[in-house]
């Protein structure tokens, strides 16, 4: 059983930037794919990023290419995603995912991954 608890979330205005960090409980292992997937009201829940623990290996959905950073610290077996130029329409509650035996074929396919936490909100004000 993998326990993730999500922080860092708050409001913002666009253009600024949030760091959003997963605690993850037991230690995050080298197999581990780990994600951040995100929901806004009616929206389906959408794949943001992912790593691939062993090999560092990452994936980012277009819309956050070049302003979104995925990572992991081992030593504090914390995953983050630090989130700049943040735009209002990515309002939306963020979740940590974990998958315990490598990343999915599609890293985005919510039902690959076996724990997520509860979400930390995001609003980014206009």
């Amino acid at each position: 059983q993998v326990q993730l608890v999500e922080s860092g979330g708050g409001s913002v205005q666009a253009g600024g930037s949030l760091r959003l960090s997963c605690a993850a409980s037991p230690d995050i292992r080298s197999d581990y794919c780990m994600a951040w997937f995100r929901q806004a009201p009616g929206r389906e829940r959408e794949g943001v990023a992912s790593i691939y623990i062993r090999t560092a290996f990452t994936n980012y959905a277009d819309s956050v290419k070049g302003r979104f950073t995925i990572s992991q610290e081992n030593t504090k077996n914390t995953l983050y995603l630090q989130m700049n130029s943040l735009k209002p329409e990515e309002t939306a509650m963020y979740y940590c995912a974990a998958r315990t035996w490598g990343c999915p074929i599609r890293y985005d396919n919510a039902n690959a991954y076996d724990y997520w936490g509860q979400g930390t909100q995001v609003t980014v004000s206009s």
